[in-house]
This record gives C-alpha cells, structure tokens and sequence, in this order.
C-alpha cells in the first residue's frame, strides 16, 4: 500500500499528520518483516539448490569412475547453468531487496529517531514557554528563545523526514519489481539453454542404445567362456599338488622368497601373530596387508645367523638373530622351517660371495627393495633423500672412506660422532651402544637437514686427529678392509669406548685452549649488537617504535595461518586460537602482539648480558666444553667430549649454566643438535630456573625453539621469576616463537584429545597430527639453517 504524505500538513503537526506518520511507521515495519523473510528464504533455496548440485556432481562423477571415461561433458554442462541460475538468483534477489532495506530502510529509520527526538524537544519547549510567569520576563525570553529554535529545527527535520517517507514508498515497488523480473528472465534463460542441449544429446543417446545392444550379446559370451573353463579346471586332480618353496635369487622383482610366517612379538605376553614374510634383495622383511609399509625385520642377512629353535613350545620354529636384536619365527611345517633356513643362508652367502661390489649392490638392493614394498610416490623421494645426503657428507675430505677400517665408498654414519663407516664397522657400532656411537644408513634413511649439517661440520679427518692422535706412538695398527671381524672390533672398542689412543692434555694446554676458546667469545660478543644491555645475535632484526627490538618473522601472515589451520580441527582448539592467540592481524595485513602484551621495554638482561672472563678455580674438559658450545667450535667440542667432558656439566661459577645454554646464545643450531645426540639434557636449569628453551626464546633464536621442542623441551617450566617460553615470547613480540609454542601446546592437547595411545598400546607416533606438527617444526628449522 503506497501511502504519501502532504509537505503543507507536516508544518502544521496536526492529528492528521501524527496519524499519517503512524500509519506509514507501520506499514514500513510490515515491509521490513516481509522482505528479510523474503531474504532468508531466497537463501534457503539457494543452499538447497547447492547442495543438490553438488550431490548431481558427485553422482555424475560415479558415473565417470563406473565408466572409467569420460562421456558426461553436457551433464556437466546442465550443472554449470545450474550454478548461473543460483548465482541470478542471489543477484536478483537476495543482493538488491537486501541493498533496499539496509540503505533506504536504514535512512528510514535514521529520519524518524531524528524527527522522534525533535518532537519530544518541541514538546518540552512548548510546555516550558506556557509555564512561564507574566512577571519574571527573563525566563519568558529565555523560554520564546527556546521555543523558536526548536520549532525551526522541527521544521528543518519534518520537511526531511516526509521526504525521506515519500522518495520510500515511491521506490518500493520499482524495486521489488525489478528483482522478481530479474528472477523470471534468469528461470527462462535456465530451462530454455537445458532444452537445447538436450536436444543435441539426442542422437547420442540413439548411439549409446546400439551400443548397450552389443554390450548385452557380448557379455552373454563371455559368460558362457567362463563357464567352460571353470567346469575344465574343476575336473583336475589337486591330491598330489604341493606347495614348493625355493630359493631364487635372480628373479625379476629381487624376492627371493616369500610367505607366512608366525613371528613372535617382543612385548611381555609374547604373543603370536602371522605375517607374511620375504626374503628380499638382501633383507628380510614382513607386512601384515599387502598394501601396508613392509617392515623391515633383518637390514642387512649379511650381519645375522640363522638356527633352529628347540626351547620352545611350540614346533617348527627358528631363529634370526643380528647385531641388535633377535626374531622367532614359526614355519607351518618341517618342510618349510628348512626351505626358509636354507634361504636365509643362500642369502647371505650370496651376500658375501659379491662382496667385492657390495657397496653399489647394496644401495641398489636397498633402494630396489624399498620401491617395490611401498606404495606411491613416497619411496622415490626417500631414497632421493639419502642420495642427496649420502653426496653432501661423502664431499668432505676423508669422509670418502670408512674412519675406522679405510674401506672405500661408506653408506652409513655416526650421527653424534659426525664420521662415516662401512656396512661392517657400523654393525659393530652398533653394538657398542647408542651412548657410544648412534648409527644412521646415508641411503636408506631420511636425513634432517640440522644432522646433515652437523655430519659436514665434524668428519673423519678431524675425528681421527682425536681419537687416534697416539695411535703411532703406542705402535696400534689400523685395520684394513677384509680383515676379520673381530680384529676390527677390538680395534674399534679400544678406539672409542677405552679411548686408548686419545691424547690427554696437560694443565697448561688445557688451560691455553679454553683462554684461546674465551678470545673467541669476546670476538663473537663484539661482533653482536648491544641493545638496552642485550646481547643479541646475529640474526635478521626490525626495530620496532622506542626500544623494542626483535627479528624479522620467517613466514607471511597467511604461512601462520596455514601453520595453525594443521591443528584447527576442533572448536577446543578454535577457541584457544580466538581466545589466546598472542599474534592478531593489523589493518595492513602485518603481524602484531596484542596491544595488552606489548611492553615498554625487553625482557631483563640477565641471561644475555656480556660477561667478563675470569680465571677459574680449575681447567677441565667440562670447561673447554662450555666455551667450545659458545665459540661454535665442533671439532673442540668432539675433543672435550673424548677427553672426558661431561656433556651436562655445570659451571657453578656462572649461574650453573651447562654446554647447551652456551650453544644457545652462540647462536648455532647445529652445536646444540650436536650436544643433543650426545645425550645433553634438554630440559636442565640454571641457577635463575631457565632451561634452554627459556634461553632461545630469550634471544630470538626460532631455530633453537625448534629444535628443544622436538626434542622434549617443557614449554611450561617457570623461571624464578615465574615466566614461561611462552610469556617471555610474547612480551618480546616474537611472532614466530609464539606461534611455534603455541603450535606445540596445540599438539600436546591433540594427543589428548585423540589418545596417545594406539590399540597396540604403543605410542602413536605416525598420528596426523603429530606428524604434521613435525612437519611444522622441521619447516622451521630448515629455514632457520638457510638464513644462518
């Protein structure tokens, strides 16, 4: 209903008017109503009519995996006309009837509070001139004054609210009219292209006929084929046919043999399961499904015995024992215990019968035998991996050749040692011990780029300047490759668990080398920026209004949120990240801490501060160790270590800080990778209570944070001051460590959430979440080893 109202009444503001304007209020307010109702069911339709082309388009695509071709495309084609028909309809219908009533409805109503305010004035100013006495003629001016002005005002506001009702009640129509046409037309579009394209399906639809004809006549045939050849092989004698197994080492997937064995589990119940077994280029290996990760029982047959195994209950049994483990296995029968016997064997004979070329053969095997147990893409990059590795750390000088034996092109390494070894050496590596020597193959494992770097640090060459520095004076002789296993051994042992051939330095030379490593951290000092008191290490940095300073971040905004989204999985988690998220999204797009979390001024500078170097009550390998972490030195780390050091040893003399602390501010990832691999304890205190962690965070030092995090750090350990990593990050406005920390207590309560454990009762250590959180955290510390 078009109602209007007369310019002439409004100045009078008589009932007519009030009733007019009433009238007109209502009558709007009905509109208003009708039209958002309107709205939301255009919205409806348009869900539903989404959802129901997105479930044509699934099914179409049934269709084509049925078919395994593709003879859809006009389908396809009715689905596109549908979006643009949805699409027309939001345009038309939700978009401008949703534009009329936020812009002229909202002047409506912006005019009436105007116009109702002006009136409740006037009102008021009517009733005060007529109360004011004959005798007291200030107030009677006072009140005409009023009263004139507010009558003006009235007049002013009245005019523009008429107008603002007549301009409404014109428009309207024309608007609601011209949406609803928009919709028709785009309805007639949409039915008028879906009869044409059905009309040039037509004569394929005629073609598709004729062929299901045929498809009809051939797959009675094939029918009746199959008939016939199952009624032929059900005919045959099956009494005399046995299975025979034989070992074959030249077949063409390089499986020598294959199939189910009962293995007995290692846990405390001992249970049996079986498995399916094989015998494959030089490992033995077992799945559980074919299309599961094999799992690798035998790395090497060349370094196990094989025996039969009479202790136990249970018959048919043998056993497959290596350097570091031992596995019982059960056969079905007496025939077949012997055939895999007997195949182990052939195998490692084999082994050892090529042994001249095992170098290349191995790799080969190994590669060969990864790619053809795993599934897709993931086996070509691994074994890229370790190419890649195996390229960079052969690259240094000596590391050509076996440390220990000199055996020429070496395919494993010491990992906390930083030395290359051949298949055998590493065998007796291992069983030294992992807190002697942790053994890592340079082709079949993924290597971190933090232990790559690390192995290019060290090397052969200046291991052996250490450990077998009086190897001539004491007239020891070094092995050569093919000397027996034993002589090896022995020598080995003597090399680094005895440290036969290490050469202990006197009190002077000690004492020379940590004043000579002290030089070193002045240097480093003096080569750093000095801000507010701190040492701040040579790492990118942005000064930020006053004296706040921090590093440049790694990531863009949208990397921290794509880093956040790995976990964002659960409205706990979206709640945590709204809610307590120390890093929020200014007007330009930049990262900031929360306004409430910016400080005045750094944390305190206790734990970075410059320090003088004093004599100490004594020199020992501890101490070269410590100044050696903070020099960046490895190959003097590797010396303090042969001599004795002990890798968690604290300097009582400053703030009972350890190696690792040293490594910390000094900067270097790959120094605390090294104190880590040989046992250092990531979550030791000084004597303020800060850990590494505390330290790294402190400095900026995203790599470092990484790293600690990966390996255990406790993110929620409180200094003496009661500070966490996490408070001290945000109140540095480091946006990177905040979100790292924030990243790893995310992944603390997703293991919560899903349950740590796996129905093995094992710990799930391959759950997406954990392995995306590791994904994370190496991304980080890649990034950090490129910028260093």
């Amino acid at each position: 209903m078009k109602i209007t109202v007369d310019f002439e009444e409004c100045l009078k503001d008589s009932p007519r008017f009030r009733a007019t304007i009433e009238e007109v209020e209502g009558d709007v307010c009905e509109l208003e109503s009708k039209l958002d109702k309107l709205v939301k069911l255009c919205i409806s339709m348009i869900d539903a009519g989404k959802a129901y082309n997105a479930a044509n388009k699934q099914f179409v695509s049934g269709i084509r995996e049925l078919a395994q071709q593709s003879t859809t495309d006009e389908v396809i084609e009715v689905n596109q006309q549908d979006d643009i028909l949805f699409d027309q309809a939001q345009r038309s219908i939700k978009t401008q009837l949703q534009t009329f009533v936020k812009d002229d409805l909202r002047k409506f109503k912006e005019a009436k509070k105007q116009f109702d305010k002006v009136s409740e004035e006037k009102e008021a100013a009517l009733i005060k001139n007529a109360q004011a006495p004959r005798n007291k003629q200030h107030e009677v001016e006072e009140a005409t004054s009023i009263l004139t002005a507010t009558r003006k005002c009235f007049r002013h506001i009245v005019l523009d609210y008429v107008l603002q009702i007549n301009v409404l009640q014109s428009k309207r129509r024309s608007e609601i009219l011209k949406s609803m046409l928009s919709f028709m037309y785009a309805h007639l579009t949409f039915f008028h292209q879906g009869y044409d394209l059905f009309s040039e399906l037509q004569p394929l639809m005629k073609l598709l006929g004729g062929q299901l004809d045929q498809l009809v006549v051939d797959a009675a045939k094939e029918k009746r084929d199959m008939e016939q050849k199952h009624s032929t092989i059900q005919q045959k004698d099956f009494s005399n046919d046995d299975t025979r197994l034989e070992y074959n080492v030249d077949t063409d997937n390089g499986i020598a043999m294959e199939g189910y064995l009962f293995k007995r589990a290692s846990n405390a119940f001992k249970t049996w399961n079986r498995r399916w077994f094989s015998i494959q280029n030089n490992q033995l290996v077992y799945r559980k499904k074919f299309k599961d990760t094999p799992t690798v029982v035998v790395e090497d047959l060349r370094l196990c015995t094989v025996k039969h195994c009479e202790d136990i209950e249970r018959r048919f049994c043998f056993e497959v024992v290596s350097p570091t483990k031992s596995c019982i296995l059960q056969a079905d029968s007496e025939k077949l215990r012997q055939a895999w016997i007997k195949a182990v064997q052939n195998s490692i004979a084999t082994a050892f019968r090529d042994k001249g070329e095992e170098g290349e053969k191995l790799d080969r095997k190994s590669s060969t035998s990864t790619g053809s147990l795993d599934s897709g893409g993931e086996p070509k990059e691994r074994s890229l991996k370790g190419e890649s590795a195996l390229q960079k750390v052969l690259a240094i000088p000596g590391n050509a050749c076996c440390c220990d034996c000199g055996q020429p092109d070496p395919r494993w390494a010491s990992i906390n040692l930083g030395i290359t070894l051949c298949i055998q050496c590493s065998g007796i590596h291992r069983s030294l011990g992992v807190h002697f020597s942790k053994v890592r193959s340079l082709t079949l494992d993924t290597w971190e780029p933090e232990l790559l770097k690390l192995m290019c640090e060290l090397g052969n060459g200046a291991i052996n300047q250490i450990y077998e520095a009086r190897r001539e004076e004491l007239g020891a002789i070094k092995p050569q490759p093919g000397d027996p296993r034993h002589e090896v051994e022995s020598y080995i042992k003597a090399k680094y668990v005895d440290r036969r051939f290490v050469r202990r330095p006197s009190d002077e030379q000690l004492r020379t080398k940590v004043v000579s490593l002290s030089k070193q951290e002045k240097r480093l000092s003096s080569g750093s920026e000095s801000v507010d008191g701190r040492l701040v290490s040579a790492f990118p940095l942005v000064v930020l209004h006053g004296s706040e300073v921090r590093r440049d971040s790694l990531f863009c905004p949208d990397e921290l949120d794509s880093l956040f989204s790995y976990f964002d999985n659960s409205s706990k988690l979206r709640s945590l990240k709204s809610a307590d998220s120390g890093i929020q999204n200014s007007a330009d797009g930049s990262r900031e801490s929360p306004p409430m979390a910016m400080p005045s001024t750094l944390p305190p500078p206790s734990p970075c501060k410059e320090r003088v170097f004093y004599e100490p009550k004594e020199y020992s390998p501890g101490l070269q160790l410590y100044w050696a972490s903070f020099a960046r030195s490895l190959p003097d780390m590797a010396e303090a270590l042969a001599h004795g050091a002990e890798v968690n040893w604290v300097n009582t003399e400053d703030d009972k800080r350890t190696p690792l602390m040293m490594a910390v501010q000094g900067g270097s990832l790959v120094t605390c990778e090294f104190l880590l691999q040989n046992a250092a304890n990531v979550n030791q205190q000084d004597a303020q209570g800060r850990g590494p962690l505390h330290h790294a965070t402190m400095l900026g030092h995203t790599g470092q944070v990484c790293l600690f995090l990966k390996r255990g750090a406790n993110q929620n350990a409180a200094d003496i001051d009661e500070r966490t990593p996490l408070t001290i990050a945000v109140e540095a406005a480091n946006a990177d460590i905040v979100t790292l920390l924030r990243l790893a207590k995310m992944n603390e309560e997703m293991r919560e959430a899903e349950g740590p454990y796996s129905q093995s009762g094992q710990y799930n250590t391959n759950s997406p979440t954990e392995m995306q959180y590791r994904k994370c955290m190496q991304e980080f510390i890649s990034l950090q080893l490129d910028e260093s």
